[in-house]
């Protein structure tokens, strides 16, 4: 009986390693502007809490357009390219490199005023 528990007990402890890429992911348009396109790495439901991680490619001149989240809390990390997020009517100048935390019901924006495509890594988070 010892040995079944201990079994069943190393089954239980056994995860599941997911790896996916850009390369092996359909891009699709983002719920906030259809021409901005993201690839899902990690999809609602996969990691608790986690409601995605993407990464986003907005063309220059794309908007997500201002909304905002009741229930999540939002990363962005600016991959290439610059822009601007507003976050309650605030103006914050993006660069490669900076990452930008939204609280849940802050409203929000993010533009490319860039010449060139803007890509941003997106993670958001159950609150």
């Amino acid at each position: 009986m010892m040995l079944v528990c201990s079994y069943l007990s190393l089954i239980l402890r056994v995860e599941i390693l997911k790896i996916t890429s850009i390369s092996s992911t359909e891009k699709s348009g983002v719920s906030h502007n259809p021409k901005i396109k993201k690839h899902v790495l990690v999809a609602n439901g996969e990691i608790e809490n986690i409601t995605n991680f993407s990464e986003a490619i907005f063309p220059p001149g794309e908007t997500a357009y201002a909304h905002t989240h009741r229930d999540m809390t939002e990363i962005f990390f600016i991959k290439s390219g610059n822009g601007t997020i507003s976050v309650n009517e605030r103006a914050i100048l993006l660069d490669e490199g900076m990452c930008v935390t939204v609280e849940p019901n802050e409203v929000h924006e993010i533009i490319n005023t860039g010449v060139t495509d803007m890509i941003v890594m997106c993670i958001g988070i159950k609150t």
